[in-house]
């Protein structure tokens, strides 16, 4: 998987590519934890995302709760792969997916 990010102001956008699964999730949640602390909101680009896992998803919830205190976060260009999984897991219910 490849992490680009970019941040303008308070807002930081990353840009996946690739799967994000068990093997690459820590490094996803490594990067969060470094970066969240200056940002008020959160935009992931999901438009070169192949796949994401239970690992994957479990770090995209741990950055929703820390980004509903602040400004918000977001998922943008998801491919109905990755949409199935947000489907058949209720993580539509709880994500901002656009």
């Amino acid at each position: 998987m490849t992490i680009n990010k970019s941040q303008k102001d308070n807002t930081l956008c990353i840009n996946l590519e690739g799967r994000l699964d068990t093997m690459t999730a820590p490094e996803l949640e490594a990067e969060l934890n470094q970066s969240l602390g200056s940002v008020n909101e959160l935009i992931f680009d999901f438009s070169k995302l192949d796949y994401i896992s239970s690992a994957g998803l479990r770090v995209l919830l741990s950055a929703h709760k820390t980004m509903s205190s602040k400004g918000g976060m977001k998922i943008t260009h998801v491919n109905e792969i990755v949409q199935e999984v947000f489907d058949v897991t209720g993580f539509s219910d709880i994500l901002t997916i656009e």
